[in-house]
């Protein structure tokens, strides 16, 4: 029953946004592309550079992607897919026809990681890495006895920073060569290379177990880099980006100054060479203002020269040729991109049109000039004031930098200013002899020069990551903005390699490099690093390590930024850090934050929509560039946090020096001393080795092995519990065997040698059996000799070790008691209490399900995999399995008829109550939409995506059996094949029962949608071949006809004749006598579906074709058809049928629908035409019999149709029985008269009145206070056009028919003249022809003959609603009632005419769901229904608008049906762009139907689809018309 493979679903929609959704997958998984609302329909191609077959990967190159399952039908079930089978980061986007593309994503494809010399899979989740700095491992032949450590301690992981030639300051990310080894690696005899760097990393991997990645630098190169000299153009120098010269000169004043205030040249004005207090820093800010801006006039680079704009000005103004401009753009200073002093300008064109002289003499031209003048000096003005903006932010930039550095208790406090530790960090290289200020501006502009005042990389807080701070545009520098790194170069390559060849292709190299060596990467500066720049290096390592591993550590500043690298780059894994929490609490948060389910969630679908996730975790304790956990916190926290850490559903990671306590940060530049190596006999204050007695090592060990262990067996389910303010506990629990790891922490953020911790902890509760302690760890102290910082070795605080007990009995912890209790049943708890638990402690808990319950769960789990193989891991085979479960739920599936069905998977609660029962009422959330499964499947549906174990649903289920008693106990009082499926429901929940209260949502969840798939199946099987071949959308609407046929406690139909065969029987369970029961139809639900509301003849028989016939249940149509012919009356079929007995005959169109569907199951049933043979028991074989028992009076069902048409003829008035208020308090006794008959001269069914409303557009108004009260608010008084078209229809059929004698009346006799005539039915079939476009079709014409009242035409080119209404202005109404006659009878009309109008209707009437029942344009449409309002309006009060705008479902399916039929007729390429049409608005029908919790269509809707409160949520003829014109399609 389940899909094995794992198939994501992308719905495609237009307006999506979905660059910056991160969509993560599997490799082996494969993504499908559905259409989604607003696109069905149309001419979507769908575009990926993912590689087709076994072509390479080009991040530029696009494939067309072929569409499947296209069917002449909807779109619901066209897709097209890739099998992903490559890691990385792929686009994809979609067109329509030859558009641009409307919108694109990103798709992320996890890699997969082997570890050993048999390639085992390391999953991400079970990452455990330590970072190194590679200059600190010394030789290489030293590296494995110091990586010893990181095996030793559990890691599967090592992160080496660059391992490539150090810059000149050291930094382990300043590299002067990028494709060389680090010569320090190399002894004096010994010279290594990277095939050495390999064979150490290929031997980690196959006998260690153990992947290596290490650091890509891309944004910038050390300072000294020998290729950057012969190479230059790769840096932002002042020659090729100029912009940054106003930067550069200030950047050296500031040396100067440094210089200056280093010579102790400012003392005189109070400024020491040490910089101590915030007077010193005032006296700099003077400085800086007073002496160097004044100097440096920076604001003239951005400023014109007046003199020179108006000389040229007056030039042109006497001499030149005017141009022509854009006048409408402002006057603003153009910059001078080569940044001289006063080298900006200004459009001379618009100049020229702004400012004209009054005339040409001299005076008159100098006025001119004048105001150009005055114009320049305001401009340069603006520009000064923006130049003194970025000078301010410079001053503030500049002593924040000082504070730090100098003043701030948390910086470095730098001493004197140096040289060596100047002012301010320099922005740009300087490689040239020193010379007096005022002779290094010049410098600017020799190229030679210039060219080596390259820019120093860096980072700006707070900025766009996505914007190059080193590009024009930016001020960064100028505003001295930049916290600046100045050992490196920033790298500027352009948008492409030809930008910039040589730096692309020397980077591409490093990357390559890299990439054969190591398994993955760390992008450093990842945030800074230009995407471009990042993609095409990635796709190179890519090309030579598909499955590359690559970690970002990003400070975007919002998780939506750090998406646009993530699905970009192809990230794996974004480095998320522990230190970044301020408290315990915090740190739980970024368990539950980073990765896994929470425990007790749902069983996800194999196949299910595609939903965004957050980035992977690559979640470390700390990282290499921050400080010590022993700074930030104390020494005791590294164990709970490590810990807390590693218990998270994700990759988790440290620092070399975490585990060992080493107290301060290892610096990535100053940092020169090396690694201890691993020694299990260290002693502890051995200053070069360490052993897992150092620090927490032992602990970590433990805690490190058991996270791979998580990892591997998929134990995905989360829980953080906040024990008390200091304590968390971390439960990890595999869905699969329903085991569960519980890590108990008390952390320590403060010293707990001088921070006072309380000592009367909570006890804490775990559910389950706990099987053994894995381990329980304390931080101790021990004797050694104090901490000191050794000269040559990383070492840390000796004092601290771990006291670790592991894989211990409960009763052998000397850290906890426990006590065992129960809830109920096999609800088994412990209450755990701290008895020995001080700060830096941890307990972990291996804990099972109580015996009889993993029992349960196991054999629950067998009886699951006939639904999904899923659920073999753990199952039990059940070899003592109650009679109810020795077989396969397919078969009793099997037995069920499709009443029972309706009665299995639906009723709504008026359905229920008839029964003296009702639907499942959910405290906090209220009774469900059905009563059948369908009713819990519809909350479960919205709860299971987003793992909603908070919802009322899981709390009633975990807070007791209700639910599950209700469900089988149902089914069981049902008795016959119900009662066999309710006994299955209630031994499978026998066994659920038996499970604790959290695991009981998810299974119940999973029984039921197993049971549910079986029986969709089941149900599917019993329909016709188009539901069962048909597209899920068919399936669907096929689904929702059940919930509308069905019986009760009491049948609703009349009783059949007792001749009849093939009618349905049961015993009445009160009189336990045999009674029919045929199904009927329901008008809708909630509103019209039990007692005398439920069955009304006009909406019967307008659904009968869709619900019935189409989906292939003739039997079924056959007696609703019988049933109603029982009760003809006066020529019509009741409208409310009242089971016959309290039926009201006051509609005029009932009894042609019904004459329709007749038709329509003669044609479309085998041996269809039988049925008008058929016996018919009448009830009321006269106007004024009473009702008589069935079989008193019986007639073949042709004469009650010839009786119907003949009673039309003749003409009848009468009077409803039981008139008046206590009838229908909503009628004048005016409306209570029915009359109607035949125009013999047109043909035309004719009736109704003004306070009568006998068609499907029946509102009577009811408001005393609006004074509308018994007025109809459509009365279509006349010939309604949809009767003209039915009678039509059936009058042409019968004409055919007699003449194969079939039916065995030819015509009616009528009075024609005063004289009795006998019309044949093809005589009335010609006369409707000859008369109906005549007398209905509005052409606009003035000069129209055949128009009576033209100054009533308001739409031209429509027919009309009516004709001959008592108000001659409604019938000139545009309404949606013309197509039901294109459908019926479509021979009435001009192909040309028709569809003129059909486009009329389309522009004007159609909404995404319905038509407008009203033309928005006639003064009394209102479109929004509220039968709720009752005011002094006449037009809306008591919903009077019902028909007067809101927009209906049903009249949709004709004017669509009667789109395709007439394009058919015109054109075979518009016939295909109407199919797009169709598809398209269906499309909405689709949406709907799949979120609706009702599962159907409504009834209507407001105004341009706006959920309508007041209609019925799902409506018979509203799925009925979907159907018909799908099958139509």
């Amino acid at each position: 029953m389940a899909h094995r493979n794992q198939v994501r679903i992308l719905y495609l929609n237009r307006h999506d946004k979905l660059e910056r959704t991160l969509f993560r997958l599997k490799q082996g998984y494969e993504l499908q592309f559905h259409l989604g609302p607003s696109l069905q329909g149309k001419g979507i191609q769908v575009h990926t550079n993912y590689p087709l077959d076994t072509q390479k990967f080009e991040r530029h190159q696009f494939h067309l992607l072929k569409w499947q399952n296209t069917s002449e039908g909807d779109d619901s079930d066209k897709y097209c897919a890739i099998i992903l089978r490559m890691s990385g980061s792929f686009q994809f986007h979609f067109t329509e026809g030859n558009n641009q593309k409307e919108s694109s994503g990103y798709i992320i494809v996890d890699p997969i990681l082997y570890v050993g010399h048999d390639n085992q899979v390391l999953t991400l989740d079970s990452i455990c890495a330590q970072t190194f700095l590679s200059k600190c491992l010394g030789p290489l032949d030293e590296w494995e006895d110091r990586l010893n450590v990181s095996k030793h301690s559990g890691y599967n992981m090592i992160h080496f920073t660059p391992t490539q030639t150090l810059g000149l300051s050291r930094s382990c990310y300043s590299l002067a060569d990028q494709l060389e080894l680090n010569p320090e690696f190399s002894r004096a005899d010994k010279t290594f290379n990277w095939n050495d760097v390999a064979r150490l990393v290929e031997k980690l991997k196959n006998e260690w177990n153990v992947l290596c990645i290490t650091d890509v630098v891309y944004n910038h190169t050390a300072s000294n880099s020998p290729w950057l000299t012969k190479h230059p153009e790769c840096s932002y120098n002042i020659l090729n980006s100029p912009h940054l010269k106003p930067a550069w000169l200030l950047d050296r004043a500031l040396w100067h100054l440094t210089l200056d205030v280093a010579k102790g040249n400012y003392q005189g004005r109070g400024l020491p060479a040490h910089v101590e207090n915030e007077h010193h820093l005032n006296i700099i800010r003077q400085i800086i203002w007073e002496d160097i801006f004044s100097k440096l006039r920076l604001w003239e680079f951005f400023q014109v020269n007046v003199d020179k704009v108006v000389a040229d000005f007056r030039n042109v103004l006497i001499n030149g040729e005017k141009k022509k401009c854009d006048t409408r753009q402002n006057l603003k200073v153009i910059q001078d991109p080569e940044f001289k002093r006063f080298g900006c300008v200004v459009n001379m064109s618009l100049l020229l049109k702004m400012f004209v002289p009054h005339g040409n003499s001299p005076h008159e031209i100098d006025e001119c000039c004048g105001w150009v003048h005055r114009k320049m000096e305001e401009l340069n003005m603006e520009r000064y004031h923006e130049v003194h903006s970025h000078q301010e932010q410079a001053v503030n930039c500049v002593l924040g930098t000082i504070t730090y550095e100098r003043l701030a208790g948390h910086g470095p406090k730098l001493g004197p200013v140096t040289a060596k530790d100047p002012l301010v960090t320099r922005y740009f290289t300087y490689d040239f002899e020193e010379v007096p200020f005022e002779e290094e501006e010049p410098m600017m502009y020799q190229p030679e020069k210039a060219v080596y005042f390259m820019a120093h990389n860096g980072w700006v807080m707070g900025d766009d990551p996505l914007r190059n701070f080193a590009e024009p545009g930016s001020n960064v520098y100028l505003r001295r903005e930049l916290i600046c790194w100045g050992d490196s170069v920033k790298l500027r390559y352009g948008k492409k390699p030809e930008d910039c060849p040589y730096l692309w292709a020397h980077m591409q190299k490093y990357t390559e490099i890299t990439a054969k060596v190591f398994h993955g990467v760390r992008l450093d500066n990842c945030h800074s690093t230009p995407i471009r720049v990042a993609e095409y290096m990635l796709d190179s390592a890519r090309r030579l390590r598909p499955n590359l591993y690559v970690v970002a550590e990003l400070f975007t500043g919002s998780e939506d930024m750090d998406n646009v690298f993530v699905t970009k780059l192809g990230i794996s894994s974004l480095i998320r850090e522990a230190m970044s929490a301020g408290d315990s609490h915090e740190e739980g948060r970024l368990v539950y934050r980073y990765g896994g389910m929470p425990v007790g969630s749902f069983a996800q679908l194999s196949v299910r929509p595609l939903l965004p996730k957050i980035a992977h975790a690559l979640f470390m304790d700390v990282t290499h560039d921050n400080e010590s956990l022993v700074q930030r916190r104390s020494a005791h926290d590294a164990l709970p946090c490590a810990t807390i850490v590693s218990m998270a559903c994700c990759a988790s990671g440290s620092t070399m020096g975490f585990d060992h306590l080493v107290p301060h940060q290892i610096s990535v530049v100053e940092e020169e001393r090396l690694y201890p190596k691993y020694n299990p006999n260290a002693l502890p204050d051995s200053p070069g080795e360490l052993n897992e007695k150092c620090g927490i090592i032992a602990g970590k060990r433990a805690i490190n092995l058991l996270h791979q262990e998580l990892g591997a067996e998929s134990f995905n389910q989360v829980y953080v519990d906040q024990v008390d303010e200091d304590i968390v506990a971390v439960t990890r629990h595999s869905p699969n065997i329903h085991r569960s790891v519980v890590a108990v922490s008390r952390t320590a953020f403060k010293d707990p040698t001088n921070s006072h911790y309380k000592t009367d902890l909570p006890t804490m509760c775990i559910p389950g059996k706990i099987e053994e302690i894995v381990l329980e760890a304390m931080t101790v102290q021990r004797e050694t000799a104090p901490y000191k910082k050794d000269k040559d070795f990383i070492n840390g605080l000796p004092q601290y070790t771990v006291d670790i007990r592991e894989h211990l009995q409960l009763k052998q912890s000397r850290i906890v008691t426990a006590k065992e209790t129960s809830k109920e049943r096999n609800d088994y708890v412990y209450e755990i209490s701290f008895e020995n638990f001080p700060p830096g402690s941890v307990i972990i808990f291996r804990v099972s399900l109580d015996p009889e319950a993993q029992y349960a769960v196991g054999i629950l789990r067998y009886h699951l995999i006939q639904f999904n193989p899923f659920y073999e891991a753990g199952s039990i085979t059940d070899l003592k399995a109650p009679s109810a479960l020795t077989h396969a739920f397919i078969a009793d599936a099997a037995n069920l008829s499709l009443t029972d069905l309706n009665m299995l998977l639906y009723r709504c609660d008026f359905e229920e109550q008839e029964d003296g029962g009702g639907c499942y009422n959910i405290s906090n959330f209220g009774p469900l939409k059905y009563a059948g499964l369908q009713g819990f499947l519809s909350v479960l549906a919205d709860i299971r995506p987003k793992n909603d174990l908070g919802h009322p649903l899981c709390e009633n289920l975990r807070d007791g059996d209700w639910m599950m008693d209700f469900i089988s106990n149902r089914l069981i009082a049902r008795g016959g094949a119900l009662e066999v499926v309710g006994k299955w429901f209630d031994a499978m929940f026998s066994y659920l029962k038996m499970l604790p209260r959290y695991l009981i949502p998810c299974y119940f969840d999973a029984l039921l949608i197993g049971a549910y798939s079986v029986i969709v199946q089941a149900t599917l099987d019993r329909m016709s071949s188009f539901v069962q071949n048909g597209s899920t959308f068919v399936k669907q609407l096929g689904m929702a006809s059940i919930q509308m046929c069905g019986i009760g406690r009491f049948p609703a139909l009349p009783q059949l004749s007792p001749s009849l065969k093939g009618v349905p029987y049961r015993l009445n369970y009160i009189t336990n006598e045999k009674e029919q029961c045929c199904p009927s139809l329901a008008a809708g639900l909630p509103h019209f579906a039990a007692g005398l509301f439920r069955c009304w003849g006009r909406d019967t028989f307008i659904s009968l074709k869709g619900l019935l016939l189409v989906t292939g249940r003739a039997p079924e149509a056959r007696n609703i058809i019988l049933s109603f012919a029982s009760t003809l009356r006066h020529g019509l079929i009741p409208n409310l049928l009242g089971h016959g007995i309290y039926a009201r005959y006051n509609c005029r169109d009932a009894v042609w629908w019904w004459l329709q569907c007749i038709q329509d199951f003669c044609t479309s049933v085998e041996n269809g035409v039988d049925i008008l043979k058929c016996a018919v028991s009448r009830l009321y074989p006269t106007d004024n019999s009473p009702a008589l028992a069935p079989g008193t009076v019986e007639q073949p069902l042709y004469e009650v149709m010839q009786e119907a048409l003949q009673r039309h003829v003749e003409g009848v008035e009468y009077r409803e029985r039981n008139a008046g208020p206590h009838m229908d308090t909503r009628m004048r006794d005016e409306g209570f008269n029915v009359s109607f008959g035949v125009d013999l001269e047109t043909g035309f069914v004719f009736g109704g009145h003004r306070y009568n409303c006998g068609t499907w557009m029946d509102n009577m108004g009811e408001s005393d206070m609006a004074q509308n009260r018994g007025v109809p608010a459509t009365p279509r008084d006349g010939s309604a056009v949809e009767i003209i078209g039915l009678c039509k229809s059936t009058v042409r059929w019968l004409a055919n028919l007699s003449k194969t004698s079939s039916f065995p009346y030819t015509g009616v006799k009528g009075q024609l003249k005063g004289k009795e005539v006998f019309i044949t039915y093809e005589e009335w079939d010609k006369k409707i022809q000859d008369n109906f476009e005549k007398s209905f079709f509005v052409s606009g014409d003035p000069n129209d003959p055949n128009e009576k009242y033209p100054n009533f035409v308001h739409k031209k080119n429509i027919y009309k609603d009516t004709y001959g209404a008592t108000s001659p202005w409604c019938d000139y109404q545009l309404r949606p009632n013309f197509p039901i006659t294109m459908v019926v009878a479509p021979e009435l009309f001009t192909p040309e005419k028709a569809w003129k109008a059909l486009k009329v209707v389309e522009d004007h009437l159609l909404g995404p769901l319905g038509l407008k029942t009203l033309d928005p344009d006639d003064q009394v449409y209102c479109g929004f229904y509220d039968n709720s309002i009752d005011n002094g309006n006449f037009n809306i009060a008591k919903g009077y608008n019902y028909h007067q705008g809101p927009e209906w479902l049903w009249p949709l399916g004709y004017f669509l049906r009667a789109k395709l039929h007439f394009s058919k007729m015109i054109e075979e390429k518009l016939y295909e762009d109407t199919k797009y049409l169709v598809k398209h608005v269906l499309s909405h029908h689709y949406d709907h139907l799949s979120k609706s919790p009702w599962k159907g269509l409504p009834e209507l809707t407001n105004e341009n689809g706006a959920h309508c409160p007041f209609s019925c949520e799902t409506q018979a003829w509203s799925i009925a018309v979907v159907l018909d014109v799908l099958y139509e399609l």
